[in-house]
């Protein structure tokens, strides 16, 4: 057994498969070749893999250029107060976990984070911005996302020339194009061999980071720190990445599907990144991994017999009594500060990298998330669409053991709603003893979406709207945003009943 005897107890009824895995991935020299960047680990045709492992060399690299990066940022922040980062998925949960989890650095400008069209949060993020004080930044790959450019083309109307702006984007883009066009005060352009989930500690990441006085060169060095420790050199049974991801997909192959992480208060919103990461990587082909983040611990009954638990503290006493009745438990030490984070995003990528290979899943590509923006520009196109709401008991009905009950709320994330959500989601879980996940409309479409579409049968989706806030309206666009999002939503429940998911809207 390559499991020590600690880890593999705790494992309970998924140590054998888990070790089983561990030696396949070792026959097939998994780690060394992902250090290698050898797509053939995944696939033998090298599209969305061979040009998607540029995460493992930026860690060095960025490391290397931080010292000029940081005084191009310093200039930038010059004289402003607030950063609001407008993004969606990859671009901006990163800066989401940083903006929540350090407190505002003396000197610096305050963190914010705008990746929903919902009109309420636009206008508290306008009131909270002046400006004439803040610096509007643009992230996205490809720059052609919708939410995106919407977001900016709407700033730069509105700012009417008092705003400062810079973008981060991949070299050529349409948005380099537009911000070189228009005098932006800065382009950072990002090495384009790196998908957005996998962004976080590329110039993505990072430049939030220095913009915002976060220890930027704490968070590479945890990432260093866990290039060393999860290596290929590194003794099987003390590589973290490597034994978590031949847990997972063990997880996965035994139908303990519902990946539960379990993270401390100080860091719990790297939770969000985490939910991003596996579900749109692994959640594909009809299978993969649920990843249950931001849960509050329950009693023992609320959960079935479908659960993984990632916990930080394998001493504590919810690890102990998940333990004890025979729930696999996989601990992930972690810290709370700066380098931790950087540590725990490296020892994630690789450990869902390798579980994609231990699976048999690509983790690189995310071949469900366009059908959803298909739906959304259909339905912008015939100008709308009714969608008429279920009787949510009858949909609650639908859900049976071994399920996963996602509530997708296009809702305003800070809003009083959000918070009714947060707990009508514990309180089904108790209810219903299934995983119960939330997620805010369209951001998730960037990233649990993926999963919702491709993953596991073993889904029903409600999904929650509200009305009520004043329209905003979109520059050089016909419609607004509270139009965007209604056609987002409504696109997004014909791409789930495409796919014979059981998915309704529901009346709150």
């Amino acid at each position: 057994m390559i499991l020590p005897p600690p880890v593999a107890a705790r494992l309970g009824p998924l140590a054998e498969v888990t070790d089983g895995l561990l030696v396949d991935l070792l026959d097939r020299d998994a780690v060394r070749r992902l250090f290698a960047a050898d797509h053939t680990l995944w696939q033998d045709d090298p599209t969305e893999v061979a040009d998607r492992l540029g995460w493992v060399p930026v860690v060095d690299e960025v490391r290397a250029d931080i010292e000029a990066l940081a005084t191009r940022v310093d200039l930038l922040a010059d004289g402003i107060d607030h950063v609001l980062v407008m993004g969606m998925g990859g671009s901006s949960l990163f800066p989401e976990v940083l903006a929540r989890t350090f407190p505002q650095a003396s000197g610096r400008p305050a963190l914010h984070v705008l990746d929903t069209t919902h009109p309420g949060a636009l206008a508290r993020v306008a009131a909270e911005c002046p400006p004439e004080r803040t610096l509007y930044l643009a992230s996205s790959k490809s720059g052609s996302t919708i939410e995106t450019r919407s977001h900016l083309e709407w700033a730069w109307a509105a700012v009417g020339g008092q705003g400062r702006f810079a973008v981060i984007t991949d070299g050529g883009s349409e948005l380099e194009r537009l911000a070189r066009e228009r005098g932006f005060a800065e382009v950072f352009v990002n090495r384009s061999d790196i998908g957005g989930r996998y962004s976080a500690l590329s110039l993505f990441g990072i430049v939030p980071a220095l913009l915002a006085g976060v220890d930027a060169e704490a968070i590479l060095l945890g990432g260093r720190h866990a290039l060393d420790a999860c290596g290929p050199d590194v003794e099987p049974a003390d590589n973290v990445a490597l034994v978590l991801a031949a847990a997972m997909a063990a997880g996965a192959s035994v139908g303990r599907d519902k990946l539960t992480f379990e993270l401390p208060p100080e860091v719990a919103t790297l939770g969000l990144w985490l939910e991003q990461l596996v579900a749109e990587s692994l959640g594909k082909d009809g299978t993969g991994l649920i990843p249950v983040v931001g849960e509050a611990p329950g009693a023992l009954d609320v959960y079935g017999d479908d659960r993984l638990f990632v916990v930080t503290d394998p001493a504590s006493d919810h690890a102990e009594v998940l333990a004890a009745a025979g729930h696999p438990v996989v601990a992930l030490p972690l810290g709370t500060d700066a380098s931790a984070i950087g540590w725990a995003v490296v020892v994630a990528e690789l450990a869902t990298a390798l579980a994609g290979a231990a699976i048999g899943i690509q983790p690189f590509d995310q071949p469900d998330v366009a059908a959803a923006k298909a739906a959304t520009t259909a339905v912008l196109e015939r100008g709308g669409a009714s969608v008429e709401a279920t009787d949510p008991d009858d949909l609650l009905a639908l859900v049976e053991k071994g399920d996963h009950l996602a509530l997708q709320a296009f809702v305003d994330p800070g809003g009083p709603t959000a918070a009714r959500l947060e707990a009508l989601r514990t309180e089904l879980r108790d209810r219903l003893g299934v995983a119960v996940t939330l997620g805010y409309g369209p951001r998730f479409l960037h990233s649990t979406g993926q999963l919702h579409k491709g993953g596991p049968a073993a889904i029903v989706c409600a999904q929650v709207i509200e009305d009520g806030a004043p329209e905003i309206a979109i520059p050089d666009r016909d419609f607004g945003f509270g139009h965007l999002l209604a056609a987002q939503a409504a696109g997004d429940l014909d791409a789930l009943r495409d796919r014979d998911r059981r998915a309704a809207r529901v009346a709150l």
